[in-house]
Formats: C-alpha cells, structure tokens, sequence
C-alpha cells in the first residue's frame, strides 16, 4: 500500500485547511485509515480515524467539533477537514493504514502498518 499526502500549509489562526491522503497498491485489509500528527518535542499523536465502509469517525478530544475525516470510494482518497485552526495544530500529519485483526481502537501508531510521509501544516497566530 502506499500513502500520498498532501494539503498542508501555512494558515492563520481560526483559518482552515484540507488535508488529503491518496492509498493506492493493495486493498486496505482492515478497512480502516487514521490521522496522525507530530511535532519535533513530542510523540506521534492520533487524531482522527474512519472506518473505510461504514464511514464511522473518532477523533482526539483536541480536535473534536473542528477536524472532520471523510472518504471518497471513487477516487480512494481520505481527507481530513480542519477548521478553526489554532497555533498548537502545528505539526507535521501522517496518514496511515491500520492493522487488520485484533481488538484494536486504532489510537495508537502501532495499530497502523503504513505510513505516508507526512504534510506539514503550520498555524501562525
């Protein structure tokens, strides 16, 4: 499977940006893709996941009424929506696949197995 994001950007604070991941390669076996961020001074940070055929989302508690996932069957692409964005959104955002199998809530990186290279979004106060 491979991953391309893109979308990132420099915005303002309140300002929004529209990240996008296209998956291409082989079918996503468990179905489900998230959003991850990081920053140089902090761990990898989960914060938005869908599951693929239903369209169910969770998201981080951070970002909760102002990210939105969705996905596009057609072009095989999952985006990630950010509104109202604010100075610590900075980071730079993965896409990833998750792991089929398991009882998993797909928080955590080790329950993704590929990873896009990252987009860097950067929010200026």
């Amino acid at each position: 499977v491979q991953l391309q994001a893109s979308g990132g950007g420099l915005v303002q604070a309140g300002g929004s940006l529209r990240l996008s991941c296209a998956v291409s390669g082989r079918t996503v076996s468990s179905g489900v893709m998230g959003w991850f961020r990081q920053t140089p001074e902090a761990a990898r940070e989960f914060v938005a996941v869908i599951r693929w055929m239903s369209g169910i989302t969770d998201y981080a508690d951070s970002v909760k009424g102002r990210f939105t996932m969705s996905r596009d069957n057609a072009k095989n692409t999952v985006d990630l929506q950010m509104n109202s964005l604010k100075p610590e959104d900075t980071a730079i955002y993965y896409c990833a696949v998750g792991r089929p199998g398991g009882w998993r809530t797909y928080r955590s990186p080790a329950d993704y197995d590929y990873w896009g290279q990252g987009t860097q979004v950067t929010v200026s106060s």
